[in-house]
């Protein structure tokens, strides 16, 4: 069931992530930096939509800062790869959203959200 919430909240974030994405890309900005924009904005409403319905754990500084420096870090480096390959906005977006559902799911389960005895 976890993952099902997960993938839901995904859902979410990801159209706020993609609304940003774009507004920020056709105002002339690179993907780099669109892409880590409309990241932060997204992380930090899935950081807490996960810690309360997903994991139904407590939040913390710690937790929110170790999500936003794991995933932003992907999220930048994605983008960066666009760029370098001159990669279309869309196919920027679409391959962050499949890579950041399996890997952002992991790190959540396993890293940020974990139960500490």
């Amino acid at each position: 069931m976890p993952f099902l919430r997960y993938a839901v909240t995904g859902g979410l974030n990801t159209a706020v992530h993609w609304m940003i994405f774009v507004l920020l890309v056709w105002l002339g900005n690179p993907q780099s930096i669109s892409n880590l924009c409309a990241f932060l904005v997204a992380v930090t409403l899935s950081f807490f939509l996960n810690a309360q319905w997903t994991f139904k754990t407590r939040t913390s500084i710690k937790r929110y800062v170790v999500m936003v420096l794991t995933m932003g870090t992907l999220s930048f480096v994605l983008g960066a790869v666009a760029d370098a390959l001159s990669l279309h906005p869309i196919v920027t977006m679409v391959g962050f959203s499949a890579v950041s559902l399996v890997i952002g799911y992991l790190i959540a389960k396993f890293i940020v959200f974990r139960e500490v005895p």
